[in-house]
């Protein structure tokens, strides 16, 4: 269809379209007049993303959008609109039971009713660039769309704070007990360490320690001292029991032996003298050899003497050693000991601390839950109050007017369009080539027209030139 063929079939059923819009702008308007007016009040709340002061725990600068939609689907359930209706004791009213009897018959109850009703009419809508929620109601009464829209924004408030309560109560009681439970574990655990501590006589375990470690490390030293000395003196030992003792350096130092041995030396010098001059036979030859004789006997006995001075300081450097190699390995088992001791009290100590950090988170637990319990204020508030609206929401006149005007086109031209199908006409040149399948050579002016009076004009001036030939 071309627009020349749509022009011509609106202009020949224009009537039929102007009709149809007339009856839609009538029926439309005529509704709108007799719908009751209704009236829209709107409240809103906003969730703080400040840190809550109980559980630090903060939202961000903005809050989740789910977290959003939660407060939405909240403040629509069904919890909401019953704590409405007791609020304002709407289920006390013997009219409002009386039409409860009458739509339901008496099944459920008035609270689920009236909010179900209730919830038809109340529309929530979260702001997409803030923390604000929009809460409306509609009504036929301006006062009550507005008592109803702050009592939905008050009773989701008191939800939301009990939502917030109620678990942080069951937590409280929770927490108690397990505190009551981690104090009693943290207290058989000091028990048990004080008895271990009184048992083994334990002060202060590190002190004592590092004491005795030092106690330790100073017998060690002194055996490797004394292990040097003793070794030294076995070898001067073996060198006195030996061939070499007159050689040993105590013997040569010791003034008797010396003192001796020069005696030994002159007598034997004498003795040479005497014995070339006198002979070996001679009386003061044999005294001179029994002083030499007497004089190495002494010699002999001053060198024993001396070696086994050697002997007796090293048996008694081989007994200081064993000896204090026994104190050390008696100290040295004393050490392990302590060292085991403190060891169990360490585990025992552990102990008492892992109690006492059990005890302390519990116990930090069961302050915030207490707190939490306790609360009256929530991370949501009422920002503005619905007040009675002056002018109605519904319905819009002048909306529904535009709505009827653009609706009745719609349905004039569709109408129109409809009327065309049903009783077709030629109205174009294109409709004469459609249909007969045959060109159309020329078209005919309408009578009346100035192409048809022109064309009357010249037939008739031909006429008259005909006659007057």
């Amino acid at each position: 269809m071309t627009f020349g063929q749509f022009i011509a079939i609106l202009q020949a059923r224009w009537k039929l379209a102007m009709a149809v819009l007339i009856a839609t702008l009538l029926v439309v308007m005529g509704i709108t007049l007799v719908m009751p007016k209704q009236y829209t009040a709107t409240a809103s709340f906003v969730v703080d993303a400040k840190p809550d002061p109980y559980s630090a725990m903060s939202y961000g600068t903005m809050v989740n959008p789910s977290f959003m939609t939660t407060q939405v689907d909240i403040i629509q359930s069904d919890r909401v609109a019953q704590r409405v209706v007791r609020s304002l004791k709407l289920n006390e009213n013997p009219q409002v039971r009386e039409q409860w009897r009458e739509a339901t018959g008496g099944q459920g109850s008035v609270e689920s009713w009236l909010g179900e009703t209730f919830q038809k009419s109340l529309d929530v809508r979260p702001s997409r660039e803030s923390n604000v929620v929009s809460v409306s109601y509609k009504a036929v009464d301006p006062k009550f769309a507005a008592g109803l829209a702050n009592a939905f924004v008050q009773a989701y408030l008191d939800t939301v704070l009990e939502l917030k309560v109620d678990p942080a109560k069951q937590y409280s009681s929770f927490f108690d007990s397990r505190a009551k439970d981690a104090r009693n574990t943290l207290e058989a655990a000091q028990i048990k360490l004080s008895a271990f501590q009184r048992e083994k006589g334990i002060i202060n375990a590190d002190e004592r320690l590092d004491i005795e470690n030092a106690r330790l490390s100073e017998l060690s030293s002194q055996l490797v001292a004394l292990q040097a000395i003793a070794s030294e003196s076995s070898s001067r030992n073996a060198q006195a029991t030996g061939a070499s003792g007159d050689r040993m350096q105590e013997v040569l130092n010791n003034p008797i032996v010396g003192s001796l041995k020069a005696d030994l030396s002159r007598a034997e010098v004498r003795l040479q003298e005497v014995n070339a001059r006198l002979g070996e036979s001679h009386p003061q030859v044999m005294e001179l050899k029994a002083n030499i004789a007497e004089l190495r006997i002494k010699i002999a006995e001053e060198t024993r003497r001396i070696t086994g001075g050697v002997g007796v300081t090293n048996a008694i450097n081989r007994q200081r050693e064993s000896q204090l190699r026994a104190e050390l390995e008696a100290q040295r088992a004393k050490v392990l000991q302590m060292k085991q001791v403190r060891d169990e009290g360490i585990v025992l100590a552990r102990d008492v601390e892992n109690a006492q950090r059990a005890y302390d988170s519990v116990q930090a637990r069961l302050t915030q839950s207490s707190l939490d319990s306790q609360s009256t204020q929530s991370n949501v508030s009422a920002l503005t109050v619905a007040s009675p609206p002056l002018e109605p929401s519904s319905p819009r006149t002048f909306l529904n007017a535009l709505i009827a005007v653009f609706g009745g086109t719609l349905l004039g031209v569709l109408a129109a369009f409809i009327r065309e199908v049903s009783d077709r006409r030629i109205r174009t040149v294109e409709d004469i080539s459609a249909s007969l399948g045959i060109a159309v050579i020329g078209v005919m002016p309408k009578p009346g027209s100035a192409k048809s009076g022109q064309l009357a004009t010249a037939a008739a001036q031909r006429r008259v030139i005909g006659h007057s030939a």
